[in-house]
């Protein structure tokens, strides 16, 4: 259906919103309405460099007195690109008009009808701002990457299932254990991780897992029971955290300090919420943003792919 009208009825009861839809990772990254901006699509994550490995130089006096060899560090280029999220709504005059019918039945309450809904546009746009959040998160944990090469082409942004390629441990179906987690963990430092704000991010069976891995529970006589919500490592803290948007069989460890949201803001604004062009007898808006994930280097974070997830 195009817009809201009075075949979408009303219910008398408390408004529950029903669902995992909960968005952690992109609220500890800054949110919908924070972040960094660009000015254009395609922006830089970061520039990577690398020494060469270490090694004990080997020079004598006279070597040093009559030359020198000359080397040169290059630089890379990461870069990911913001996306369009956009949602539309509309409401007819006579659904808004109408708040007072419940189900089928045009039931008159006068002035405080029971339907907790009275202004069905703001309601409508509220699901529709709830509907980019969800999206946004989802895509920044699991989004897959194309550049809009042209008006035709949707841009889609890189989330981290991926921009990781560097710090992977294969599961191979099994069981999250600690030996992956440390084996992970292992190869971040042996890479360069930074260890800067670290978060294990996984979903709702990683999570008892995890909770079972690390488990230590003091004995009580009235309280049993545990959560696990930090790990020490040998290299970091770090926290854990659940989100529904997680692939399934994946957990990641996130330098959430390179995290960031990036706009591309239109004349200034961030996001636009504006009400359509009226053509008949009903209101529309719609709500736009241009997005995308900063990850930073892609080195600092790590996966563990192919879990069991049963």
């Amino acid at each position: 259906m195009a817009y809201t009208d009075r075949e979408d009825l009303n219910y008398l009861g408390m408004l529950y919103l029903v669902g995992a839809y909960q968005t952690p990772f992109l609220n500890a990254i800054g949110g919908i309405n924070s972040g960094k901006t660009t000015n254009s699509f395609l922006f830089p994550v970061a520039q990577p460099w690398t020494l060469t490995a270490a090694s004990q130089p080997a020079i004598t006096e006279a070597a040093s007195a009559t030359s020198v060899t000359l080397d040169t560090k290059t630089r890379g280029n990461d870069t990911n690109t913001v996306q369009i999220f956009q949602r539309g709504y509309g409401v007819s005059y006579a659904k808004q008009s109408t708040f007072g019918e419940i189900g089928a039945i045009a039931n008159h309450y006068g002035s405080n009808p029971g339907n907790p809904v009275k202004d069905e546009l703001a309601f409508q746009k509220m699901a529709a701002l709830k509907q980019i959040a969800i999206d946004m998160d989802y895509t920044f944990l699991q989004g897959s990457y194309q550049a809009a090469a042209d008006a035709t082409t949707a841009g889609k942004t890189r989330g981290l299932a991926n921009a990781i390629s560097t710090n992977t441990v294969a599961a191979g179906g099994v069981k999250l254990t600690k030996d992956m987690i440390n084996a992970l963990l292992k190869e971040m430092a042996d890479n360069g991780a930074q260890w800067g704000d670290m978060m294990l991010v996984c979903n709702s069976f990683n999570k008892q897992v995890i909770t079972s891995l690390y488990e230590y529970a003091p004995e009580d006589r009235n309280i049993g029971g545990t959560n696990i919500q930090q790990i020490e490592t040998d290299f970091c803290k770090m926290g854990v955290m659940y989100d529904t948007h997680m692939p399934t069989s994946a957990i990641y460890i996130v330098d959430m300090s390179v995290c960031s949201p990036m706009f591309c803001p239109i004349n200034g604004q961030i996001m636009i919420v504006e009400s359509l062009a009226k053509t008949a007898a009903f209101e529309s808006g719609q709500i736009y943003m241009q997005v995308g994930l900063d990850y930073g280097p892609e080195e600092f974070h790590g996966s563990i792919t192919g879990t069991a997830i049963a």
